[in-house]
C-alpha cells in the first residue's frame, strides 16, 4: 500500500487523502495539541501544488523551530538564533531561481531577531517566511516572549507580564505593514477547518508572491503551546481563540499578488 492510500473494507486501495512529497515521514516530536504539525502539512501541500519542491530551501531556526530541517523533504539549512533572513537573503541572493522560506518562533523572529526580519523586508528580499507566534519561547522551558500577552503567565511572568517588567506585546505583521517592501502579509491561525483553509490560502499566496518575484511576503500563524500554557490541547485552542485573537486579529494587510493578476 502507498503511502497516499489507505484500505477500504473491500481490501482495494482508495485514495482518499494524501500524504504530501514534500513532508517526510519522520515521525514528529512535537507536544499533543501543537499546531506546528498543521503548519508543516499546509506548507507542504502548498508546495506540492506549486510544483516547487525540487527548488525549495528552508531555513530551519533556534526553538521548536529547528525540527524543520527533519520533517521538510526539501533542501534545508540550518540558522543561529534570530538569523534566519539572513541565512534567506544569502541563498536567495546567490541562487535567485530557488523558493526559499524561514521557519521561525516568536521568540526567535521577534525578540533576537527582530532587526534581521524588519531589515529584510525594508530591502524587499524575495523569500517568504512562516512565524508561528504562540506567546512563549517553547523550546527553552515557556519563559516571557516579545508576543506573551499582558497578564501571561510564564515561567519567567509567574504572576502575569505586567507594563513594568515587559513592556507592551509586539504585533509584529502591524509593525511590517508599515514597510513598502512588503509584498504579502497575513495573520492566520490554525484551531478550525475554516481557519486552516483560510491559512493555506495565505501561505500559498505568500509562496506566489515570491515566484512573482515582488519582494518579501510573510504569513503569521497564531499557534498553541498547551506544554507552557499549562492546558490541555482543547483548552489551549479555546483560549487562543478567546484571549490570543483580540491581541492578534487575523487579517491580510499587505496583498500585492491581487495587483499583479
Amino acid at each position: 500500500m502507498s503511502r497516499a492510500t489507505v484500505p477500504d473494507s473491500t481490501d482495494d486501495t482508495t485514495a482518499v487523502y494524501t500524504y504530501p512529497d514534500s513532508l517526510t515521514e519522520v515521525p514528529m516530536r512535537y507536544c499533543p495539541g501543537c499546531t506546528h504539525g498543521i503548519a508543516h502539512r499546509l506548507v507542504a501541500e502548498v508546495i506540492d501544488e506549486l510544483g516547487i519542491q525540487e527548488r525549495t530551501v528552508v531555513i530551519a531556526t533556534v526553538g521548536c523551530s529547528v525540527y524543520a530541517y527533519e520533517y521538510f523533504n526539501t533542501d534545508a539549512v540550518q540558522a543561529a538564533h534570530g538569523r534566519g533572513p539572513a541565512v534567506a537573503t544569502g541563498i536567495k541572493r546567490t541562487q535567485p531561481d530557488t523558493l526559499v522560506f524561514t521557519y521561525q518562533g516568536d521568540g526567535d523572529l521577534a525578540s533576537i531577531g527582530l532587526a534581521e526580519v524588519m531589515h529584510a523586508a525594508a530591502r524587499a528580499e524575495n523569500f517568504t517566511v512562516i512565524f508561528i507566534n504562540n506567546a512563549v519561547f517553547g523550546m527553552t522551558q515557556g519563559q516571557m516572549a516579545p508576543t506573551t500577552l499582558m497578564g501571561q503567565k510564564t515561567t519567567t511572568t509567574p504572576r502575569g507580564r505586567t507594563l513594568q517588567q515587559g513592556g507592551h506585546p509586539l504585533n509584529i505583521c502591524e509593525l511590517l505593514a508599515t514597510i513598502p517592501g512588503v509584498a504579502y502579509l497575513a495573520r492566520e491561525t490554525m484551531t478550525a477547518p475554516k481557519y486552516v483553509l483560510r491559512a493555506k490560502r495565505s501561505i500559498k499566496k505568500a509562496f506566489q508572491a515570491q515566484m512573482d518575484e515582488l519582494g518579501f511576503s510573510l504569513v503569521e500563524l497564531v499557534s498553541t503551546c498547551p506544554t507552557w500554557w499549562r492546558m490541555k490541547p482543547l483548552e489551549a485552542f479555546k483560549w487562543l481563540e478567546d484571549e490570543m485573537l483580540s491581541q492578534y486579529p487575523l487579517q491580510v494587510f499587505v496583498d500585492k499578488t491581487e495587483q499583479n493578476d
